[in-house]
This record gives C-alpha cells, sequence and structure tokens, in this order.
C-alpha cells in the first residue's frame, strides 16, 4: 500500500527550532549547563519541563549541586533564556512549509520561563498548534504527549512527520504510528537539506 503523504509537520523546539550559540557564551556558561546535553536528561530538569517543579526550587537544587550562588545560579538561567535563538536553517525550513501549505506543530519538552520567552519570537507565530510539556503534566517520550497531540488536533499518524533531535523521542512517536525524523543537532543545514528533499521537492 502507498504510503500516506504527510500534510502534518511537527517540530521539537531546543536544539532543532532554538538554541544557544556556543561562541556567544563563556565557558563557564556551557559547563554549567552540560547537562542538558546529556543522553538521560536529569530527574530534577525532567520535573521543571513536567511542570511539577518551579524555577525557584530548581534553582535551589543547581545551587547544591553546582556548589554557586543563589544569585549567580538565577542570572545563569536568565541567560540560558535570554540566549535562545532561532536555528536559520529551520526557522528558512519553516517559512517555506508553511507557503507550501503544511499544516505545523509544537510537540516539546519545555518549562514555563522558557516557553514564554520562546512564543514571542516572530517564527512562532507560523505554528498552527503546540503541545508543552508543562502544561499536560506530561513528557516525551511518555506516549501520553503524543496521544495529547494527536486528539487535540485530529491528526492521523501516517499524515504526520515529527522532527527531534532526540532519538528515544523519534522511536516513541513512530509508536504511536506518527512518521519520524532525527534531527542532527550539530548538523542543522545537512538535516533541513534532507528535510527539503522529503518535503519541498518532487
Amino acid at each position: 500500500m502507498k504510503n500516506q503523504p504527510i500534510k502534518n509537520v511537527i517540530f521539537d523546539l531546543g536544539g532543532v527550532l532554538f538554541r544557544r550559540d556556543p561562541a556567544k557564551c563563556t565557558p563557564d556558561f556551557i559547563d554549567f549547563f552540560a547537562f542538558v546535553r546529556f543522553p538521560k536528561m536529569p530527574l530534577f530538569w525532567e520535573e521543571y519541563d513536567r511542570g511539577t517543579l518551579t524555577l525557584d526550587e530548581v534553582i535551589d537544587l543547581l545551587c547544591r549541586e553546582k556548589g554557586v550562588s543563589r544569585e549567580q545560579c538565577r542570572e545563569y538561567v536568565r541567560l540560558a533564556i535570554d540566549k535562545q535563538e532561532e536555528i536559520a536553517p529551520t526557522e528558512a525550513l519553516i517559512r517555506d512549509l508553511k507557503a507550501a501549505g503544511y499544516r505545523l506543530y509544537v510537540l516539546s519538552n519545555m518549562s514555563r520561563e522558557f516557553i514564554d520567552f520562546l512564543r514571542t519570537r516572530p517564527i512562532y507565530r507560523l505554528f498552527d498548534g503546540e503541545v508543552i510539556s508543562c502544561e499536560e503534566r506530561t513528557v516525551k517520550p511518555e506516549p501520553r504527549i503524543y496521544q495529547i497531540l494527536k486528539e487535540r488536533y485530529a491528526l492521523l499518524g501516517a499524515e504526520s512527520l515529527f522532527i527531534d533531535d532526540r532519538r528515544e523521542n523519534i522511536a516513541a512517536a513512530e509508536n504511536q504510528g506518527i512518521c519520524g525524523y532525527w534531527f542532527d543537532r550539530e548538523a542543522p543545514e545537512k538535516s533541513c537539506h534532507a528535510l527539503r528533499e522529503r518535503l519541498l521537492e518532487d
């Protein structure tokens, strides 16, 4: 049976559409947040994304773990938010997908303070819908967050492509019948080129 054409493209945010440019960050800052690149996110950060830990609670935990003052810790977290910027190839891809008639969605593990900032970015207005972990009390790769997306927007899995930089999140999407594409955060141009070939070129 012929595969159904993709109509819906679903984007993760961190590492796919937004990132902090290492060239604009100090070595101390990069080291402080090294844990966000671990294969398995620390439990406290996962719970922050889930919306079950507050920013103040996370800062308390980071102060103890990193051995820095509360003021320094709070400043690093503020910078972690403020330094988020669009990944240029992905931003251009999203604009072209929108112009081509695709429906675009966000499915992201993201805490309240981070998502509030990202929603102010102009590119975010191009999305037709979103499911954000801190608002749903569930995180990828838990099955429920994918089910919420499908149910809320009446998406058919076979017509939907989910783009994420963590393979376990892609596998979980595929278990829910959603097509998946692993995005290489270290080579965004290459990943976006492959997606263009798949979605925009006949």
